[in-house]
């Protein structure tokens, strides 16, 4: 049932982690390889930390120069750019046990992609991310165990009026 789904039966349990010492280049090519945007840090086995793909467009992605130099000196930096830089640092957190309404809340009031989940002793045991809610989601209104929409909230497509051109 959608009301009592938790984030332990969503959640990826097999995570991609990355360690402070860890340089910036490791990490867009982690990224990059393994098609994700969040990235837990971890001390061990507990979570130190988060880096995310707007962590990295915050760092590299405003720069303005883009003279062959600028480029060069960038990519010379990331290699001497290190996680513990980047990442954000006790990042919210959910627990397997909480539900999947509590989590989504979370992520949409904090406008995160993703919230790292632990156990009581801090230790990273899985990833939950915005998309994981989505495909649930769709996946309970597929199966017909959404609940009943409200009166009135008959879904329509979006149309959007074609933009005149000036030739």
């Amino acid at each position: 049932m959608m009301q009592d789904s938790t984030v332990g039966e969503l959640m990826t349990r097999e995570v991609v982690t990355l360690h402070e010492e860890d340089s910036l280049e490791s990490v867009l090519q982690a990224m990059e390889s393994l098609q994700v945007r969040h990235v837990p840090v971890v001390d061990g086995q507990r979570l130190v930390g988060l880096v995310t793909h707007r962590d990295l467009l915050r760092l590299i992605g405003g720069e303005i120069d883009q003279s062959p130099a600028a480029h060069a000196r960038r990519e010379r930096g990331k290699a001497n750019v290190f996680v513990a830089k980047v990442m954000t640092r006790d990042p919210l957190t959910a627990r397997p046990e909480t539900s999947i309404a509590d989590a989504a809340q979370a992520l949409v009031q904090g406008r995160f992609g993703c919230l790292p989940v632990v156990d009581d002793d801090k230790t990273l045991v899985g990833i939950l991310t915005a998309t994981d809610v989505l495909s649930w989601v769709i996946a309970c209104s597929v199966l017909d165990n959404a609940p009943p929409s409200p009166p009135g909230a008959d879904v329509r497509p979006l149309s959007i009026p074609p933009v005149p051109s000036d030739a």
